[in-house]
């Protein structure tokens, strides 16, 4: 075989396979998940719970805001006190959402109640595909609330 032909095989390969690659970077793993919590809770203490909640909600900034992690904050009776990809959640009362089979903040009190902190697996609408997936969420109790950020699976 020749050069050329060598190299336009090597090309269409690489080119082929690039966007496999922009794929696996399009979704947070359940680590930057984890550092994002932890982040936000850190935010929290340095800037106050009023300007801390209102920035998780602001979708353009991007240190809670990564491709389709984001954070959210619930009290522990269910309403939600930020939504970082749908505030108009905002000071609703969510405590009997079902998606599924699962409540999923009832899980979620639950478990920031009993441990403080954890991880809760549900069904979620993804905010890049649209579509219901396998969300898998960490979350921290701080005082009343709980701080959380879920990975796509």
């Amino acid at each position: 075989m020749n050069t050329m032909k060598k190299w336009l095989i090597a090309s269409v390969l690489m080119w082929g396979l690039i966007p496999f690659g922009f794929a696996a970077d399009d979704r947070g793993t359940t680590e930057q998940a984890t550092a994002m919590v932890k982040k936000g809770i850190a935010y929290i203490k340095e800037h106050g719970k009023e300007k801390a909640f209102a920035e998780f909600a602001n979708i353009s900034n991007k240190d809670f805001h990564d491709r389709d992690l984001y954070l959210f904050v619930y009290d522990l009776n269910g309403v939600n006190l930020s939504h970082g990809n749908n505030p108009k959640m905002n000071g609703k009362n969510l405590i009997d959402l079902k998606v599924g089979d699962k409540f999923v903040v009832k899980d979620m009190i639950a478990l920031a109640s009993t441990k403080g902190k954890g991880w809760v697996d549900y069904q979620w609408p993804n905010p890049v595909t649209k579509v219901l997936e396998t969300k898998s969420t960490y979350l921290e109790k701080v005082d009343n609330y709980f701080v959380g950020c879920g990975a796509y699976k």
